[in-house]
């Protein structure tokens, strides 16, 4: 079983965090979250983590190479037959073997962190090279694709010369861009965001949560992820100071992916929530913290939220409660879906309440920037669900006049003993517009 805690703030370590092994410290995860470090920032540094860890446990228990399990250590033979075994039985992708390298499909069963694990595991084999724990060259790469290409950028228009240099104006330009050298390719991954329509959903979660007796912390947290938006780690992680930046008492300050721990965007929640969030701090919370101090004296970088061992709050235990709740009430449900509750319901919100399309552009720009999306296009996918959304009600309109049409018709029949057909002449109609013209010439 691996597992990881953070290190307490009153233990003087290197580490920020340690990896265990059946109770024991692992040093190679754990070197390899405190490298990542600085070249990455600390949630994804953790969500690569978290995606390693269930690989580790597979390794030890399920994999097998000519009989043999296959250690972390492994050649980059082992390693690759491996990985190639835990991506098609585990994680239910299809491989296509090409060349010096594999294709990697995904199915509907493939979970979406496909490329998130890939990309773990080479940056883990990276970071063991350079800390000289691993011997071989890295398995996630593949090298000769790069060697090939390295070669072909090297050719010149001269046989068996190199190449001139760019000022000469005899060579095509070498196009930079960045070269795939990953040995797995995903290549029918597209991320589309899921829409969650049940305005429901939370308080299923919520009853679901009562049923497992949560805590007031877990509730806590499972409200803001729905009155949010925001991800599991940027509420997880939530300091007094981060409460204690904003005005307004239903705010709070709050780390962004990639923004590498700066505080530059901000939450906000119900009101019966802050009752619930002070409830937690003046009861539970305070029971937690070795000193017993309520907020007024609690300084800005104490964690919100605190283990019942009075460290801080982790991602990996606070999933074990979301994830058991989920399992005893027969729910599949990533807690990452909850934000795509929350824009669906933000967009659907922002229709009923808009008046033009003017507000509804400006509205839009605002949930944009709300939820700190680097790329405003995310917000198509969501719109397109709203565009069949108004096409049927439109068509279900339609529908429903087509069928009163019908029953007023029926009606006038029986009515009427001699019900003339109506014969509208078509041969005389003059029309003015020749793109119409032309489209009842299509449909006949």
């Amino acid at each position: 079983m691996y597992w990881y805690e953070y290190c307490p703030k009153h233990v003087i370590s290197k580490y920020q965090l340690l990896v265990f092994k059946d109770n024991q410290p692992f040093l190679p995860l754990t070197d390899y979250y405190q490298d990542c470090l600085g070249r990455i920032d600390k949630s994804s540094a953790t969500s690569y983590l978290r995606c390693l860890l269930p690989f580790f446990k597979w390794l030890e228990e399920e994999s097998n190479y000519q009989g043999n399990p296959v250690q972390w250590n492994d050649s980059e033979e082992k390693i690759r037959v491996a990985v190639e075994d835990y991506l098609l039985y585990e994680m239910r992708c299809k491989i296509r073997d090409k060349d010096s390298f594999r294709f990697v499909n995904l199915t509907n069963k493939s979970p979406n962190t496909i490329s998130r694990f890939l990309s773990a595991l080479k940056s883990f084999y990276k970071a063991m090279i350079r800390l000289r724990y691993y011997p071989y060259y890295n398995p996630l790469i593949d090298g000769q694709a790069i060697l090939h290409i390295y070669k072909d950028e090297l050719k010149g228009v001269r046989e068996d010369k190199p190449r001139m240099p760019s000022v000469a104006g005899t060579e095509d330009p070498i196009i930079h861009r960045r070269l795939t050298d990953s040995y797995f390719k995903v290549i029918n991954e597209e991320w589309q965001p899921q829409i969650i329509d049940d305005m429901n959903l939370p308080y299923q979660v919520y009853q679901a949560g009562k049923k497992v007796n949560w805590s007031q912390r877990e509730m806590i947290v499972a409200r803001m992820l729905f009155e949010t938006g925001a991800r599991a780690s940027e509420i997880i992680e939530l300091t007094v100071g981060d409460y204690r930046q904003r005005k307004s008492h239903q705010e709070v300050s709050t780390f962004n992916k990639g923004s590498h721990g700066r505080k530059i965007k901000f939450l906000r929640f119900s009101k019966d929530t802050v009752k619930r969030l002070f409830h937690y701090i003046y009861t539970e919370r305070k029971s937690y913290d070795e000193n017993h101090l309520e907020f007024d004296q609690l300084p800005d970088d104490a964690p919100i939220f605190l283990s019942a061992n009075g460290t801080p709050f982790t991602y990996h235990a606070w999933y074990y409660h979301w994830n058991r709740a989920m399992i005893v009430n027969e729910m599949s449900l990533n807690p990452h879906k909850a934000r795509h509750w929350f824009v669906t319901s933000r967009l659907k919100e922002i229709y009923n309440v808009s008046k033009n399309e003017a507000e509804i552009q400006q509205r839009k720009n605002e949930l944009i920037k709300y939820m700190k999306w680097k790329n405003p296009d995310t917000m198509n996918v969501y719109e397109h669900h709203f565009d069949e959304a108004k096409h049927r009600e439109a068509h279900e309109n339609m529908l429903e006049q087509m069928a009163q049409g019908e029953r007023e018709y029926t009606k006038q029949r029986k009515s009427s003993r001699k019900l003339m057909p109506t014969v509208i002449e078509t041969t005389n109609i003059e029309l003015v517009d020749e793109e119409l013209q032309e489209l009842l010439e299509g449909l006949e």
